[in-house]
């Protein structure tokens, strides 16, 4: 396996959604929409402005999106999280605040029993998050201080 690949389906707000993540987590940001898709003659009018495929991409992360969604509709479920492992506790500190906006806090960024900060919530978007940072990567944070 080269890589997990995050993909998250929306309900016709992929580019609301994507955008708010670049917001938070920088990154170069691409869609394409159904319109400028092969597909687009075949599909209706009214749903050629909608993402077929988004991509945001940074050095560390890659996070897929999409307005296609089945017959069954959107179905959001607390099944999946994201997870961000972080560098350093001025990094999960900013990624929460930035995350948490519009959506709920799910579990306050904590000191661990393995030493490690972790926190969760829920985006504006229905998406779960939980973000961690390691406790190697706390200390040398401390140690780098003094």
């Amino acid at each position: 396996m080269n890589q997990l690949i995050i993909y998250l389906t929306f309900n016709g707000n992929c580019r609301e959604a994507m955008s708010f993540y670049q917001a938070c987590l920088g990154g170069e940001l691409e869609f394409q929409t159904i319109g400028e898709s092969p597909m687009a003659e075949q599909l209706p009018e009214k749903i050629k402005d909608f993402i077929l495929h988004a991509t945001l991409r940074n050095e560390h992360l890659l996070l897929m999106g999409t307005d296609m969604v089945g017959e069954q509709g959107l179905v959001k479920g607390n099944a999946m999280s994201i997870l961000i492992e972080c560098q350093n506790e001025a990094e999960i500190q900013v990624y929460y605040q930035l995350l948490s906006r519009g959506g709920r806090t799910t579990h306050p960024i904590e000191s661990t029993f393995w030493g490690a900060l972790f926190g969760g919530l829920t985006d504006k978007y229905g998406n779960n998050w939980l973000l961690h940072c390691a406790k190697n990567q706390r200390l040398t944070q401390v140690e780098a201080a003094n």
